[in-house]
């Protein structure tokens, strides 16, 4: 079974001129001095490294310095070697394959792609067996998946004193619902009914895997693929979102369909390709907006170019066609979204997340000068600790953060080295492949500009722009088989072995802590996450402790010097053997106790950690 691929899309594998490999070389080892200097200079940094982790907490330089010092020797040492071993023979047959050829073993690539991704993403979600979410947002997201499996889009909120239910990033303005886009609770409420609403983000994150080897074999070869597919399986940022239950992996699955499908459409005109890839970037809406118009930005332009070349064509009927095939499923999606705000707010044009945002954290628009406008909308109801946290967002603050963004996405994908070569690389040589790898680069940047008029950075540094991290990886990928592609001289043998040494470093570095040289990231990102997972496990432990079975209301006093951890978590219909509810003070907590005459009430100071039994005398249990 084969495919044919016109000749102009066949990938491009004539040698890349040496000055580009030379010259990508020298700018990652002055990127690597210009760091790792300063540090060795100093009297201070210097002992910390030394009595320390000796590559320093993030690990971004030192660990390549002698594979970059091995670059240089290689092309001595190669000088005299064979010019075709068989591995290298081996290796061109890989990345030379061109995409249409045996599609058997293609689909083996894939099927290896996905289970080494899967099993990646499932061992890194049993080191936190039995823990709860860590953040915020993955509550909310919870929440909503719980509200759809009751065949609702709300609750209504608890009449008598609904602020007493007031949970971060869920609504609470008479109607009780997240504030978040409805496609992502979509996606968990299944695996929440079968008991497991983790494995929904590492199937998301097998699948995102997969289709990046289609993608990569499209634009080039099933090597790349097979490449680009297992890095993702490895990476360290992709794997610990892949435990979070946030958005980004349910729309990473929507992004990457609409990206593969389109793609494909772009060489075969196929109708049904673009109506797939209509539904993969409309789906994708649903779970992240801002996200899904700024990855797909680069190619709606493309899109509609190649649409007015065809009107001018005379091919009025082909153009209304494409156009129809990808905008109906967006627009059913913008339907859907509209539904969904209506439902919930009583206007289709004003959505959960804009009302949560006006309502509760004004300072946190979007846009520069979030504070200054913010504070012009102050209202009775804003969460004062946590909307404070908001910087108020100016041109210098906004290109500090889109470096932050820019750099820690390296960190996280793969590694600043290795991915600063391979862009380097393929932004050199634009001659040496499919020109449809630019729009990965494009998509990449737009992302990461949609987001410069925010104020935060993300999680980790980098969580709005997260997205870009399996096209990172897809880029790398392909300027590995343009380092690869000669073997013929000394420094084309020197070129096709410096990704793998790179690689050598940065798998190792990302994955395991060697001590006392670095402290590798994966292991970094779990202590991270487990850290807020425990406090929460804690919490509740001591809770069923206490209640001994026994129907309980819990009033937490919120701890205003930490603003991350939020105790206040419940199911929607507040129907729970243990409701959590938000109290200013000890007074308040022991007043609002009497709407709960059936449970017993307690008091939770977050600042102290300390538990007060409210209800002097049990509720009468029912016969």
């Amino acid at each position: 079974m084969s495919e044919p691929v016109p000749k102009s899309y066949a990938s491009n594998s004539q040698p890349l001129p040496k000055w580009v490999f030379w010259l990508a070389v020298g700018c990652v080892i002055s990127q690597m001095a210009a760091f790792e200097l300063p540090v060795w200079r100093d009297p201070n940094q210097r002992a910390e490294r030394l009595s320390g982790w000796l590559c320093g907490r993030y690990a971004d330089f030192l660990p390549f310095l002698p594979a970059l010092l091995l670059v240089p020797l290689l092309a001595i040492g190669l000088r005299d070697r064979p010019q075709r071993s068989r591995w290298r023979l081996k290796t061109n047959e890989i990345l030379r394959n061109q995409p249409g050829d045996s599609v058997g073993v293609a689909w083996m690539m894939g099927a290896v792609v996905f289970f080494t991704t899967l099993l990646a993403s499932r061992w890194v979600g049993n080191q936190f067996a039995g823990l709860p979410p860590a953040y915020h947002d993955e509550y909310s997201y919870v929440f909503q998946a719980e509200t759809y499996l009751a065949g609702r889009w709300s609750f209504p909120s608890f009449e008598p004193r609904p602020e007493l239910f007031d949970q971060m990033h869920v609504l609470n303005e008479g109607r009780f619902a997240s504030r978040y886009f409805p496609g992502v609770g979509a996606w968990i409420a299944p695996f929440l009914y079968w008991g497991d609403p983790w494995l929904g983000h590492q199937l998301a994150q097998a699948l995102t895997a997969l289709l990046a080897f289609w993608i990569g074999r499209e634009l080039s070869c099933a090597g790349v693929g097979l490449l680009a597919g297992l890095l993702v399986a490895v990476s360290p940022g992709l794997l610990l979102f892949s435990n979070l239950l946030l958005a980004h992996h349910p729309t990473l699955v929507g992004l990457f369909l609409f990206l593969f499908c389109f793609l494909k459409w772009q060489r075969t005109s196929s109708v049904f390709l673009l109506t797939a890839a209509g539904v993969g970037l409309s789906y994708a809406m649903l779970c992240r907006p801002m996200t899904a118009a700024g990855f797909g930005l680069p190619f709606g332009v493309l899109f509609f170019a190649r649409q007015f070349q065809a009107i001018r064509k005379a091919s009025v009927r082909d153009a209304v066609v494409h156009v129809l095939a990808l905008g109906t499923p967006i627009f059913a999606g913008l339907c859907i979204a509209a539904y969904a705000n209506a439902q919930i707010t009583g206007s289709p044009w004003l959505s959960p997340y804009q009302l949560y945002t006006d309502t509760y954290t004004p300072r946190h628009v979007y846009g520069f000068n979030n504070r200054i406008r913010g504070e012009q909308n102050l209202g009775p109801k804003v969460l004062k600790n946590y909307d404070d946290w908001a910087e108020n967002l100016t041109p210098s603050l906004a290109a500090r953060n889109a470096a932050s963004r820019m750099e820690n996405s390296f960190r996280w994908t793969l590694g600043i080295i290795p991915l600063s070569l391979g862009l380097l690389v393929f932004v050199l040589s634009p001659g040496h492949g499919d020109s449809r790898w630019w729009q990965l680069l494009f998509a990449t940047i737009s992302l990461h500009l949609v987001h410069i008029p925010y104020w935060f950075t993300g999680i980790m540094g980098w969580h709005y722009v997260f997205e870009s991290a399996p096209l990172l990886i897809l880029l790398f990928a392909e300027s590995t088989r343009r380092l690869m592609a000669d073997d013929r001289t000394p420094t084309g043998r020197t070129m096709a072995w410096t990704p793998i040494l790179l690689l050598a470093v940065a798998v190792p570095s990302n994955l395991w802590t060697v001590s006392p040289l670095w402290p590798g990231r994966l292991p970094q990102g779990m202590a991270e996450i487990r850290f807020p997972r425990e406090k929460y496990a804690v919490f509740h432990d001591r809770v069923d402790q206490l209640r001994d079975g026994t129907p309980a209301m819990v009033f937490v006093i919120p701890d205003q010097a930490d603003r991350h951890i939020d105790y206040v978590v419940n199911s929607p219909d507040l129907s729970a053997d243990v409701l959590i509810g938000r109290a200013k003070s000890p007074d308040a907590a022991e007043d609002a106790a009497a709407l709960f005459p059936d449970r017993i009430a307690w008091r939770f100071d977050a600042h102290t950690g300390e538990f007060k039994r409210i209800t002097k005398n049990p509720p009468a249990r029912s016969q």
